[in-house]
C-alpha cells in the first residue's frame, strides 16, 4: 500500500509542476487573466483539476510565480561562486531579473490589483529577492566594486520601474537602460 501512496504522490506532483508550466507559459503569452481553459488545455489536464490544486486564479499566479522568484534568488549564490568578480555576478543576476520582469506580462497588473489574493506576491519578491540582490551588492562592496550608498531595495526599484515597458518602449528598451543604470553604479577607477 505505500507503494501505491508513493507513486499517486509523484503522480499529483508532476500533474501540479505541469500545470505550473502550463501556467507559466500561457502568462507569458496571454497575462495572468488568460483563461484556465488554456492553461489546463496546454497541461493537458481537465479545468477542475487546476481549481483542485490552485481554488482560486490568485494562488495559481502566486504558486508560478513563487517558483520563478526562487529560481532568481537562487541564482544569487551560484552567479557569485562561478563568476569572475561579483560585479559580474551582479551583472548576470540583474540580466536574469530583468529577463523574469519583462517577460512576464500582467505582472504588474497582478501586482497593482487590490486582490487580496495577491498582496503576498509583492512581499514574497520583496522578502525573497531583496535578500538575494543584497548579499551581490555586499559581495561588490568588500571588492570596491560598486558606488557608495546603494541598497538592494532602491536598485531593484529602479530597475522595476525601468523594465515597465509599452509601445514604444520595449524589451530591448528596457535592457540598455538597466545595463545602463548597473554600469552608473560601478565605482569608477
Amino acid at each position: 500500500m505505500p507503494e501505491v501512496v508513493g507513486v499517486r504522490q509523484a503522480q499529483a506532483q508532476r500533474t501540479r509542476s505541469g500545470v505550473l508550466a502550463a501556467a507559466a507559459s500561457i502568462f507569458v503569452d496571454q497575462g495572468v487573466q488568460a483563461p484556465i481553459r488554456d492553461i489546463a488545455e496546454r497541461a493537458g489536464v481537465g479545468v477542475g483539476t487546476i481549481y483542485r490544486n490552485f481554488p482560486t486564479r490568485a494562488d495559481l499566479v502566486t504558486a508560478v510565480y513563487r517558483h520563478q522568484i526562487d529560481t532568481c534568488a537562487a541564482l544569487a549564490p551560484q552567479l557569485l561562486a562561478e563568476s569572475a568578480s561579483p560585479f559580474t555576478a551582479l551583472s548576470r543576476w540583474v540580466d536574469a531579473f530583468v529577463e523574469f520582469l519583462v517577460t512576464k506580462h500582467g505582472l504588474g497588473a497582478a501586482l497593482g490589483s487590490g486582490d487580496a489574493g495577491l498582496e503576498n506576491l509583492h512581499s514574497l519578491m520583496l522578502d525573497t529577492l531583496v535578500p538575494a540582490c543584497a548579499t551581490l551588492l555586499d559581495a561588490c562592496d568588500a571588492d570596491d566594486e560598486l558606488s557608495p550608498g546603494i541598497t538592494a531595495y532602491t536598485l531593484m526599484r529602479a530597475i522595476g520601474n525601468l523594465c515597465i515597458t509599452g509601445t514604444d518602449y520595449d524589451q530591448a528598451d528596457a535592457k540598455h537602460m538597466v545595463a545602463t543604470l548597473l554600469t552608473g553604479c560601478r565605482r569608477k577607477e
